[in-house]
Formats: structure tokens, C-alpha cells, sequence
């Protein structure tokens, strides 16, 4: 990865210094498969490898599992961010928990993004988009967990015209998918989490 590098982790200190020093950077699996992707990775699928084995076998000994998620976030500048979670559980419990948080991380991964980037030097770069009343109101509605068709049920619209303003308000707020967009309008006060 190049460029600016902000990180903000709560691993062990001796862990993140231990990380720096042997350059696991260079060789983590969860770095290099979630700069390709733009779905959450799940760290169970990589090929555990020299270079898996190398970083998790230290991780283990600072108390770090190898079960984890690590969600990318693409910003309107081409920036990368990403919010990592790991958890000491068994299979079960696991694929249970992964079921249940994955549209919480991404929501939460897109507002952490936001707010780190908004703390930088890009933070110029961006503006406060103007959404309509009724990008917002859609937004909202999103964020609540209403699907496009009850949206449009409850504001007698069409759910073709509800996409429409998805569509714009995702353009508007520089957003690739409608979480980020929901993720941003809430970072920046337009909407309130659901």
C-alpha cells in the first residue's frame, strides 16, 4: 500500500510494535486481499501460506486469533480504509456472529472512514453535499432497514423512483454502494442512524 497511512487500533502495543518491526505490513494477508476486494474479507478463506503463517503465528502469541473480518472502504478519492475485527471463538459461534454484524460493520467501517478522513488533510477536498428532502427521507429509510419496495409503499412512489434518488443521493454523497452513502449521511449529520 502507498501513501498517506493513518491506523487506529486497540492490539496490544507491544503487538503493533512487534508488527512494524518484523514488517508484517509487507507480508499481511488481510492488508493485500482487502486493497483487491470491496466486500468484507473473511480472514478463514485466505490459503494459509508462508506468509499467513508468518504474521498469525505471531499474532497467536500476542492473544490475536486468526478469525476475523476486515472490511474495505472506498473513498471518492481513490483512499482506501479499513476496519478490522477479530474475535476468539469457536466455528459455531463465529459463523453465527458473522451472520448477524456484517451490515453493522460495513455501516460502522464507512463512518469511521469518514471520520478519519474528515480529520486529515483531504478534509478540505470534501464539502457538505445538499441532498434533497427527499434523498434524505429515503436515506432514512434505508438506514431503518425498509427494502426499496416499502419505501415506496409508505411515500406512494414508485421503488424505480425511490432507486432514482438512491441513485442521485449515492452521487451527491461520492459513494459507490448505498451503505457507504447511508455510512456518509450519517457522518456528517444528514440522516440519523436507524
Amino acid at each position: 500500500m502507498k501513501g498517506d497511512v493513518q491506523g487506529y487500533a486497540n492490539y496490544p502495543e507491544e503487538w503493533k510494535i512487534h508488527y512494524g518491526t518484523q514488517g508484517y505490513h509487507h507480508l499481511d494477508p488481510t492488508l493485500y486481499q482487502s486493497a483487491l476486494s470491496i466486500a468484507p474479507v473473511d480472514w478463514s478463506r485466505f490459503n494459509h501460506d508462508d506468509k499467513f503463517n508468518a504474521v498469525f503465528r505471531d499474532a497467536h502469541d500476542f492473544g490475536i486469533t486468526d478469525r476475523g473480518l476486515t472490511v474495505p472502504v472506498r473513498g471518492p478519492y481513490g483512499e482506501c480504509g479499513l476496519l478490522s475485527v477479530t474475535m476468539d471463538c469457536s466455528d459455531s459461534e463465529w459463523k453465527k456472529l458473522k451472520r448477524h454484524v456484517m451490515g453493522d460493520l460495513q455501516m460502522a467501517a464507512v463512518q469511521a472512514h469518514d471520520t478519519v478522513m474528515q480529520s486529515g488533510v483531504l478534509a478540505k477536498a470534501l464539502y457538505l453535499p445538499t441532498l434533497s428532502s427527499r434523498e434524505k427521507e429515503i436515506l432514512q429509510w434505508v438506514a431503518e432497514g425498509k427494502s426499496q419496495q416499502d419505501i415506496g409503499d409508505i411515500l406512494c412512489i414508485s421503488h424505480r423512483t425511490v432507486e432514482v434518488h438512491l441513485r442521485s443521493g449515492r452521487e451527491k454523497l461520492g459513494a459507490l454502494t448505498t451503505a457507504q452513502a447511508i455510512g456518509r449521511a450519517i457522518g456528517l449529520g444528514l440522516i440519523y442512524p436507524g
